[in-house]
């Protein structure tokens, strides 16, 4: 499966083929390492992650999460979240999650897609989390992720597929030529293969 959205923010290559290979590594590595969208992937965007994961979870879901965290996690991802919401106040452009303070002062997020929202399962939910999560990786938008040691790495290629790629390429390019066809080639009289009826 060929990748290619957006040009990588870390160290992008320079033509389209480079491109696609750096995303292709990138998928491969998320697809080998599936361990990458841990609960701590919630700090990424703490927002998003509530709206569309944190809040399908059951009180014991959030309790054995926040055991897993521990206080200090818990508290960091508290303090995002918070500091987050007040962002997308004052920026609602740059903001994944419109948010607006309500008559009594609490931070409200607002759902654009009321609908898609209430109709939305947990699984659902977590799948598009996933999915946006995938993406803000492969445009190389996580600043704690090394990509070079991915980016530049052989180890992540699918010889197989590239493998298979040169020879759709290859067989792209040829034009299809008969055996006996062109000027000077006899002619064929007899039985053609063709039945009459």
């Amino acid at each position: 499966m060929q990748i290619d959205t957006s040009s990588s923010s870390a160290s992008p290559p320079q033509n389209q083929d480079a491109r696609i290979r750096v995303k292709n590594r990138r998928k491969r590595y998320l697809d080998t390492h599936p361990e990458y969208f841990n609960s701590g992937l919630e700090l990424a965007d703490p927002l998003l992650y509530d709206r569309l994961v944190r809040r399908f979870q059951t009180p014991a879901e959030r309790e054995a999460e926040g055991r897993a965290k521990g206080y200090s996690g818990v508290l960091e991802a508290d303090l995002l979240r918070s500091e987050a919401k007040l962002a997308a106040l004052q920026n609602p452009d740059g903001s994944s999650v419109a948010v607006r303070r309500s008559s009594n002062g609490d931070i409200q997020i607002l759902d654009d897609d009321n609908d898609e929202l209430a109709t939305m399962t947990k699984e659902e939910g977590l799948a598009r989390w996933r999915d946006d999560m995938t993406q803000r990786f492969l445009r190389g938008e996580d600043r704690d992720f090394r990509y070079e040691e991915v980016d530049e790495s052989d180890e992540w290629d699918d010889v197989a597929e590239e493998t298979r790629d040169a020879h759709d390429r290859y067989f792209d390019a040829q034009t299809p030529a008969w055996v006996h066809s062109g000027p000077g080639s006899p002619r064929i009289t007899g039985e053609t293969g063709v039945q009459d009826f």
